[in-house]
């Protein structure tokens, strides 16, 4: 038996080329095509302010680099704000020594994106992460799987809030 010799695998393929081509212009990159290049610019005109504590300095980081990954200055034409609020729970405790033997670290980042020059209010939102890390007996290697799982979460909320605010400019461009 041959694969196109059925009659209803015929039908699903004509099917699903015909929406393919139906929807082939509809959809845009918000980082490439003639609309890519303004978002760029508008993506590097944001501002990261200092943000608290040592996972606030990896996302600070972070975001700069997601948001302006070239390095250079461009005109500041919107700041961002963002407030952490962590909490670590350790699911699995070993029952022998009755020590944690991994944990999770969640990370609630609320933003705001303000205007530089009026401080009027562009979005408001918030990106949740969380992430998993073993701990052993030895305390400097929980210390360390701590802060590469806090390294880990910055990269993902930064990650989130790219999007979010490219998705937001998008509409305002």
């Amino acid at each position: 038996m041959s694969l196109f010799n059925d009659h209803r695998l015929k039908l699903r393929l004509g099917l699903t080329l015909i929406c393919v081509f139906a929807t082939a212009g509809c959809f845009q990159p918000m980082l490439g095509g003639p609309l890519g290049s303004s978002m760029i610019e508008e993506l590097r005109a944001i501002k990261v302010q200092p943000i608290d504590d040592r996972i606030g300095h990896y996302l600070g980081n972070e975001l700069s680099f997601a948001l302006n990954g070239s390095g250079s200055e461009g005109p500041e034409k919107y700041k961002l704000y963002v407030t952490l609020s962590q909490k670590v729970q350790t699911p699995i405790i070993d029952t022998i020594s009755g020590r944690a033997s991994a944990a999770s670290v969640l990370v609630d980042a609320e933003y705001r994106l303000l205007e530089s020059g009026s401080n009027r209010q562009v979005r408001t939102g918030s990106a949740i992460a969380v992430i998993s890390y073993e701990r052993s007996s030895q305390r400097f290697a929980n210390l360390r799987a701590a802060r590469d799982a806090e390294i880990r979460l910055a990269r993902a909320l930064a990650e989130q809030i790219r999007v979010r605010l490219a998705a937001d400019l998008a509409r305002r461009i």
